[in-house]
This record gives C-alpha cells, sequence and structure tokens, in this order.
C-alpha cells in the first residue's frame, strides 16, 4: 500500500478547490493499492483555502520550530500543518505504507521544492512539512514527476 496525495487522485483538496489528476495514481487506489491524505484538510483547513508557503526555511525547520507556515494575508497557519502533518503520519502507520507519492512544491508534501515564502511563485529546494516528517519515519517520498518510474514505485504497491 502507498500513501498518496488526494488532489493527485482527482479529488478537489487543493488551496483552491481544484486537483492534480494522476490517472496513475487513480488507477491505484481503484485496485486498492493507494491511501489517499490531505494534510492541510487533515490538519483542519478548509477548501477552498488562502495560498500557504513555508517562511524562512524548510518543512525540516517547521518540524524543528525554526521557520512558520503562513498564508497569503500574514496568518500563521503552522500548527494545522504539523497537525495535518501528523495525521498523515497515522494514517500511513495505519497502513503499513512505507512509501508516499506526494504533490510536488506543495508546502505540505513537496518531497524536492516547495515556494520561497515570497509568494512570487519562486521555487527554491526543499521539503514540506508532511515530506519532512514521513522521510523522519522511515516513509521514502516521491513526487508526481516519479510516476513514470514504476519500477521505483512497485515495492511500495504490493506491500501490505
Amino acid at each position: 500500500m502507498i500513501l498518496v496525495s488526494a488532489c493527485l487522485a482527482g479529488l478537489r483538496t487543493r488551496y483552491d478547490g481544484g486537483d492534480n489528476l494522476q490517472e496513475k495514481v487513480l488507477q491505484w487506489v481503484r485496485e486498492g493499492k493507494a491511501v489517499l491524505a490531505c494534510p492541510e484538510q487533515l490538519g483542519g483547513l478548509s477548501t477552498p483555502r488562502l495560498p500557504a508557503e513555508i517562511v524562512g526555511g524548510s518543512g525540516e525547520d517547521v518540524l524543528d520550530g525554526k521557520a512558520r507556515v503562513m498564508d497569503m494575508e500574514g496568518n500563521d497557519v503552522t500548527d494545522a500543518f504539523l497537525k495535518g502533518a501528523e495525521e498523515t503520519l497515522r494514517i500511513a502507520r495505519m497502513y503499513g505504507c512505507k512509501g508516499a507519492v506526494l504533490k510536488e512544491s506543495s508546502p505540505s508534501c513537496g518531497s524536492t521544492l516547495t515556494y520561497d515564502g515570497t509568494f512570487s511563485r519562486h521555487k527554491i529546494p526543499g521539503q514540506g512539512v508532511t515530506a519532512a516528517l514521513l522521510r523522519r519515519n522511515g516513509v521514502e517520498v516521491f513526487s508526481e514527476k516519479d510516476l513514470s518510474e514504476e519500477n521505483k514505485l512497485q515495492p511500495f504497491l504490493n506491500s501490505r
């Protein structure tokens, strides 16, 4: 079983009420190989919601209390992102997920890139809060860009 960002399966959980449908992810869900999670919703944020970005570091820095997650109006939503990350980890553990495919660039799910905290659409190297927490707890994290490399993901699809 693999954990996937709910938006990648076509659920309208993006901040703007949209989705990021990836047909391969939807197929895994239909085959019972994937479990869905939206960390922002699990953290109590609504959909739609204001865009948010990590300010002052990466997801790891948020976990360590060195950076914050702020929405574009300056509201601190760090606690919701931390709660959502914890709930996502709980789901991964409940289903025995050793791997996850998460939405790149998200302040929760970004596995290699996030926005820089200036709301200028500029991306920087780093991971989101949920991706960082999953990795700290032994879950291998991939982005939707890795979907074409099914051989890399196959071991996680068959494990229970």
